[in-house]
């Protein structure tokens, strides 16, 4: 009895965080597991949400000021504010400055 030789096929990257499709380029990969990638604006998320959980861990006056900053993005965002047709651009190019 022959077994037949599997078929590799070649799929397009996805984003593990989500799901999208992605260029191979346009994913970070992690260094112990390589086969895991994220993609550029969910890296940005994660970073987010980590820098927010050290925050938590060390309270100070700074930590509270981007607490309130993140307080506003969440408000915005709620508000579908990000996504109108004007103030939407400028509100995202303001966001990529901002912890």
């Amino acid at each position: 009895m022959t077994v037949a030789p599997e078929s590799v096929q070649q799929s397009t990257p996805v984003c593990w965080c989500c799901a999208r499709e992605f260029d191979d380029r346009d994913l970070v990969r992690l260094g112990a597991h390589p086969e895991v990638g994220v993609c550029l604006g969910c890296a940005r998320f994660l970073q987010r949400r980590a820098e927010e959980r050290e925050d938590q861990l060390r309270p100070s006056r700074g930590t509270r000021l981007r607490g309130m900053v993140r307080s506003a993005r969440e408000w915005v965002v709620g508000h579908r504010w990000h996504e109108l047709p004007v103030i939407g651009g400028l509100l995202r190019r303001i966001d990529r400055h901002l912890p």
